[in-house]
């Protein structure tokens, strides 16, 4: 297949290109990018794609999309949420390892590789386990798991309680060159919390996890990382001190990057409204400061990467009393729209929303991905920025429908995402 996208607006960081462009695909790699009507001579296209209008840019890298397979299909399939990823501009998803089984033998991430590479949609590439069965005490074969498939290790959402197993861990990872995705949690401050501890929840009623949680975690983490050197990667950031304390040692030298959820982007603890258990999420919105502070460390490079921390919850889990409530938001298919929001509200450029969307987390795992540059693996994402839609069941394809945004106009929609080459996913003409 020998694709041409013409017309569009092309926006790629990594070679300085921030103009209109066509962009020249052949044998699912990039030709060229080059002005209009200097596309090499020798390239003759099957399909032309008319971009008049649209920004193209590289394919996003989602660092957080729970897929659900295996053993939550009843919630989502892999075909699904995949499906729901291209709807996005998403071509590139990693998943984290609790599922059931766990991602903890070498199989299993075999298993999912090769099931998602049978779809021939977006590419997965899995989190391995950190411990046996996420349960903190044994460490996996991290090197046969990365020999399977797997960028990274975590532990999701289950602390590591033992702290020498934690530096066990980080030896063993650092040993192989390994990155650890870690979210900064502190169990015993944090149990039983389903929303910020502050005045807000005292109000509601509701059980507090404090900012606490957050940074007493990061300093243990942060400890072991100056003794054993391992790159890690810290996940979902939500409070104000939180990227002050990742601001500080990256500063240091800390072989340290940082994500966050595209809802702590724009929403806070008030957002949870009457008791609206679509707005129950880990970690918690937290206060207008903490929203402020994560605004502004995306800006100045403390946070290096937005990511969906997509969580389809079903009816069941999700239609209870919040505090019942099961905690978890789809968010594949509004990544780049809610991030064009906030890059318009902060007068951000296009080539940082890039970076954050794209370049930085293929960095991050090690890709070959995040750019446009010839002889790359030819993921675009085409995006209408004047596309008005509004967030409802009927407009999202992902399983999982439950989203605090659920009701929100934006402005600005994907209308097409090419994958190695081939046209995946098109509302162009609808």
């Amino acid at each position: 297949m020998r694709l041409l996208i013409t017309g569009g607006h092309v926006i790629d960081p990594a070679q300085q290109i921030d103009a209109p462009m066509d962009v020249a695909v052949a044998a699912g790699r990039v030709v060229a990018v080059c002005p209009s009507g200097e596309i090499p001579d020798d390239f003759s296209p099957n399909r032309v794609v008319d971009a008049k209008g649209l920004w193209v840019m590289p394919g996003l890298v989602d660092l957080s999309a729970r897929l659900r397979e295996p053993g939550y299909e009843y919630r989502a399939t892999l075909e699904s949420e995949i499906q729901a990823a291209l709807a996005g501009g998403i071509t590139s998803l990693v998943c984290p390892p609790d599922t059931d089984p766990v991602l903890d033998e070498p199989g299993l991430i075999e298993m999912l590789k090769f099931k998602a590479q049978q779809l021939n949609l977006s590419k997965v590439y899995p989190l391995g386990a950190l411990t046996t069965g996420l349960n903190g005490e044994v460490i996996t074969e991290m090197a046969e798991l990365t020999e399977a498939g797997c960028v990274g290790f975590s532990q999701a959402e289950n602390p590591v309680y033992d702290t020498k197993v934690l530096q066990r861990a980080m030896l063993y990872a650092k040993s192989f060159g390994l990155t650890l995705f870690l979210r900064p949690i502190e169990p015993h401050l944090s149990k039983g919390g389903v929303a910020h501890a502050g005045a807000y929840a005292s109000r509601m009623g509701l059980n507090g996890i404090p900012v606490i949680a957050e940074t007493i975690a990061l300093q243990r983490h942060f400890e072991l990382v100056r003794t054993t050197g391992v790159r890690l990667h810290v996940c979902r950031i939500s409070s104000a001190r939180g990227v002050q304390m990742v601001r500080d040692a990256k500063a240091e030298g800390l072989p340290i990057t940082c994500d966050v959820g595209i809802h702590h982007v724009h929403m806070t603890d008030l957002d949870i409204g009457f008791f609206d258990p679509r707005a129950h999420l880990l970690p918690p919105l937290r206060e207008q400061r903490d929203r402020d502070a994560i605004r502004a460390g995306l800006i100045d490079g403390t946070i290096d990467a937005i990511c969906s921390d997509h969580t389809p919850v079903d009816d069941d889990a999700k239609l209870l009393p919040f505090a019942e409530s099961e905690a978890g938001a789809t968010g594949l298919e509004l990544l780049l729209s809610l991030t064009v929001k906030w890059a318009r509200e902060q007068k951000v450029p296009l080539s940082r929303l890039v970076d954050l969307l794209s370049g930085n987390p293929s960095n991050i795992i090690n890709i070959q991905a995040g750019n446009l540059r010839p002889g790359m693996a030819a993921d675009l994402c085409l995006f209408d920025p004047e596309s008005d839609w509004v967030v409802n069941d009927t407009n999202l394809l992902s399983q999982g429908k439950h989203t605090p945004f659920h009701g929100f106009p934006l402005q600005g929609r994907v209308v097409g995402t090419v994958v190695n080459g081939q046209l995946a996913f098109s509302r162009m003409g609808q």
